[in-house]
């Protein structure tokens, strides 16, 4: 039995809810294998916890990571990618009865941001740079200590918006389900963000997403990887991989998001080939990719 101890987030966010369910399933692909979901305080302490080896896998959004392998206010990391999670597009979703149709409305409002290590807040930060605000200048920002505690602050009126990303995102979920509606950047704007900020890409939240959403939502966002310590066995990597991609099906039954976690978008979505675990890419070169 190799064991794999997998680093998600705070309770309440997206990454507890995928990594609950990726280990199930990599558990019951592969009974060699067994991953055990632990929750972090997310992206950004996620990845000096694989540096130190007390994680072998982790969940991180994709601006924490390119500041880690950029050596953006760090030293270069040396993480690889195991796998593609799926695109986030990043948007605020505010009460059905609020007056905001725009991000300016929001301005000098109070705003739940997430928790402040989280790569979604973080996220939030670019995109707002991009429109040339601040969270903490332009905004009454709101840094949570448990993602799980925002929904419930746009509910009650403490927080003007609540911002976030992503299919299936339970924050979302509980807003929307409530009457809640969205607010992304126009087109305009989003065009302003990725000439700022040109690692994140343009994303649609589709149709449905959530309740009372029945348009698709066009925005800025990124992708989201696992991702795995540098020194994790090539074996044991590659197993993950096969295990991931063999129970995707059972995967996607579980949680809509696992419809992009594939082979195909692992290799297509890395910055470089370089960055992806060389066990990984054997098994990629195995299936084709």
């Amino acid at each position: 039995m190799i064991n794999v101890i997998l680093g998600t987030a705070t309770p309440g966010g997206g990454f507890p809810l995928y990594g609950d369910n990726l280990a199930a399933v990599v558990n019951e692909t592969d009974p060699a294998l067994h991953i055990e979901p632990h929750n972090t305080k997310g992206s950004t302490e996620n990845i000096p916890l694989l540096e130190a080896g007390q994680l072998d896998i982790a969940l991180c959004t994709g601006e924490p990571f390119y500041e880690a392998i950029e050596g953006i206010g760090r030293a270069r990391s040396n993480v690889k990618i195991l796998a593609a999670m799926y695109s986030t597009a990043g948007m605020f979703v505010v009460r059905g009865d609020s007056p905001a149709r725009a991000i300016s409305d929001l301005k000098g409002k109070p705003v739940a941001f997430g928790v402040a290590s989280s790569g979604l807040t973080i996220l939030s930060r670019y995109v707002l740079e991009g429109l040339g605000l601040d969270q903490k200048r332009n905004f009454e920002a709101i840094f949570l200590d448990k993602a799980d505690d925002g929904p419930a602050m746009v509910l009650d009126g403490r927080a003007a918006a609540l911002w976030g990303g992503g299919v299936g995102w339970p924050g979302f979920a509980k807003v929307a389900e409530a009457g809640g509606r969205f607010i992304a950047p126009t087109s305009k704007e989003a065009a302003a963000i990725r000439a700022r900020h040109s690692f994140l890409k343009s994303t649609v939240l589709p149709a449905n997403s959530y309740a009372g959403q029945t348009q698709a939502i066009n925005s800025v966002g990124s992708w989201s990887f696992v991702l795995a310590r540098n020194d994790l066995a090539d074996d044991t990597a590659y197993a993950l991989a096969r295990a991931i991609d063999k129970g995707h099906a059972a995967f996607v039954k579980r949680l809509a998001q696992a419809a992009e976690t594939t082979p195909q978008n692992t290799a297509a979505a890395a910055p470089k080939p370089e960055l992806i675990h060389p066990g990984v890419q054997r098994y990629l070169k195995e299936i084709g990719l």
